[in-house]
């Protein structure tokens, strides 16, 4: 497992923790109850004394509740939700061709390792985000892509079955996923993108070389076809040392109303 070290952050440890399992939380990762005492121990390599102290933190919020005998459990997970784009369908799509060609090149300039590739059910978030029922039937595909100084990005994808059936691991080791719904037949349109900050769980920081706690960028981004179809939902980790997110920005409007608006948009790794 990996350990937390002491001055990796200005938090004390117990915080350190709290604050990845609230991220989890939020997420809705523990719906089936949270890990015992031990297994958080040993998780994140600390004294009980100091995982009762995290969860104290989550329970004072009411984000857990601890009962003897039924362990911990989550208390009204917020439910994970995705807004689309409202902006002009044609003009997102001929905006972000720039975006797309981009992020297919980095495909193919860094080297990529599959984790996992499974077909699994579509949770509430996934079905949202793709336009499916609960219950649905999506590839969710988890792969590590790496430049030559190491490993850069942690990359959830979920994909409707009818589209992934197309391709599983091998495909996927080989070539960047855009590549591989184009070749499944579908017309690549437009794109949704978040980004925001995340710190690194245990599995993450494995994966990325950095200690648990570490802060990664979050990307969420959500590709639809040329007809508006969501055709893949994506959750990215970056590592911040090694992936930065570039954009031109342009002022357009009247004087005493003027705003900024994005020109160009490119995604830069080293």
């Amino acid at each position: 497992m990996t350990a937390m070290p002491a001055n990796n952050l200005p938090l004390p440890k117990y915080h350190q923790i709290y604050l990845v399992l609230r991220e989890q939380l939020q997420e809705g990762r523990f719906a089936d109850g949270l890990p015992g005492e031990l297994a958080l121990m040993q998780q994140f390599a600390v004294a009980r004394v100091t995982v009762r102290r995290a969860l104290e933190l989550l329970e004072s919020e009411g984000m857990i509740s601890r009962e003897p005998g039924r362990g911990t459990r989550p208390l009204a997970p917020a439910a994970a939700s995705f807004t689309a784009d409202g902006g002009d369908g044609q003009g997102s799509r001929a905006h972000l061709t720039g975006l797309l060609e981009n992020l297919v090149s980095m495909g193919l300039r860094t080297s990529v390792k599959v984790l996992d590739v499974d077909t699994v059910t579509a949770s509430r978030a996934v079905a949202g985000a793709l336009q499916i029922a609960v219950g649905d039937a999506v590839q969710k595909a988890v792969r590590v892509r790496s430049t030559k100084e190491g490993p850069l990005s942690h990359i959830t994808t979920y994909v409707p079955a009818d589209i992934a059936r197309q391709f599983g691991r091998r495909e996927l080791a080989r070539k960047p996923i855009l590549v591989l719904l184009e070749e499944s037949g579908v017309k690549v349109g437009r794109a949704h993108q978040t980004i925001s900050a995340k710190l690194a769980d245990a599995v993450v920081a494995r994966h990325l070389d950095v200690s648990v706690g570490s802060a990664l960028l979050a990307v969420r981004r959500l590709i639809y076809d040329d007809q508006e179809r969501p055709v893949q939902w994506l959750h990215g980790l970056y590592r911040p040392d090694r992936y930065e997110y570039e954009m031109q920005l342009s002022r357009v409007g009247s004087i005493d109303a003027k705003v900024w608006v994005s020109k160009e948009l490119s995604a830069q790794f080293h």
